[in-house]
């Protein structure tokens, strides 16, 4: 990490969640991660376990976050890096391994009833 600290948290995420690309369930989860960091909007973060992940293949897109480490991404079909995943982050955000976000203006993001 550099010298300059930011506060992020992750807390459990009530309810359940489905996410889709191009019409396509991708994800669905009661298991999701919620991570909050200032400047950005919320994140949610679904276990690997959760997500379709014969619908991804990985990009070659690669992006280093001083927070949380390198970020690896996933297109879903036509829809270039719609997911990303920290597949090693830094300690202090160790809880985001092995799991996927998606960007809300490539996939669906719906919260469900219980």
């Amino acid at each position: 990490m550099n010298g300059t600290e930011k506060t992020i948290t992750i807390t459990p995420h009530p309810g359940r969640v489905r996410v889709t690309v191009g019409g396509a369930v991708v994800a669905e989860t009661s298991r999701a991660l919620a991570l909050a960091e200032a400047g950005y909007p919320l994140r949610l973060y679904i276990p690997r376990q959760d997500v379709v992940m014969a619908a991804f293949t990985r990009s070659k897109t690669v992006t280093q976050c001083p927070w949380k480490g390198e970020a690896s991404y996933f297109s879903a079909g036509e829809v270039e890096n719609a997911a990303w995943s920290y597949e090693l982050p830094f300690a202090k955000v160790a809880a985001i391994r092995g799991h996927f976000s998606f960007y809300p203006d490539r996939a669906a993001i719906e919260e469900l009833a219980n």
